[in-house]
């Protein structure tokens, strides 16, 4: 169990040109063609999985903005059994579990078959690269305990 003090301070700082780096290729998947609440889903699931909780901070966050709704963000580790989602997310999302577990999924052909059914080819690339940047932002974050904005507590709610 993870206490929530950083190990390191800042990364950004320590590593400039390589954090540069991998800001450049998330800015990148913005002008990649696939619709940026889809992004969020992904970058939200991704972390999900992984447990960040500074990245499910700053992309639940982000989708809200956007217009994200409450219910398909709180059924979205449970997508697979909620109508709520579209079969393009669906395609995303699964492929999202499948490549964020790789080692144990081997990413298959059923789940790469959706993707196939759903994205052109470059889509594919674009979303395969959009999961694993989150992967590594996740990666970063849970391994250094990045912790999250302070948010106000919910009134009422049992502390």
């Amino acid at each position: 169990m993870s206490t929530h003090t950083p190990r390191i301070n800042d990364a950004f700082k320590l590593a400039p040109e390589t954090i540069k780096g991998l800001l450049a290729a998330s800015n990148a998947l913005k002008a990649s063609g696939l619709e940026p609440a889809l992004l969020e889903l992904v970058k939200i699931r991704a972390s999900q999985i992984n447990g960040c909780a500074f990245c499910l901070h700053m992309h639940v966050t982000d989708a809200r903005k956007m217009g994200e709704t409450e219910m398909r963000l709180h059924l979205l580790n449970a997508w697979r059994d909620s109508s709520l989602y579209t079969d393009r997310e669906r395609a995303a999302l699964a492929w999202t579990e499948a490549l964020t577990r790789v080692a144990d999924t081997g990413a298959p052909d059923e789940d790469y078959a959706l993707v196939q059914a759903n994205f052109t080819e470059a889509e594919q690339v674009q979303l395969s690269l959009a999961i694993g940047i989150i992967n590594l932002w996740n990666r970063l974050q849970v391994g250094f305990r990045a912790a999250h904005p302070p948010v106000a507590p919910i009134q009422g709610a049992a502390a």
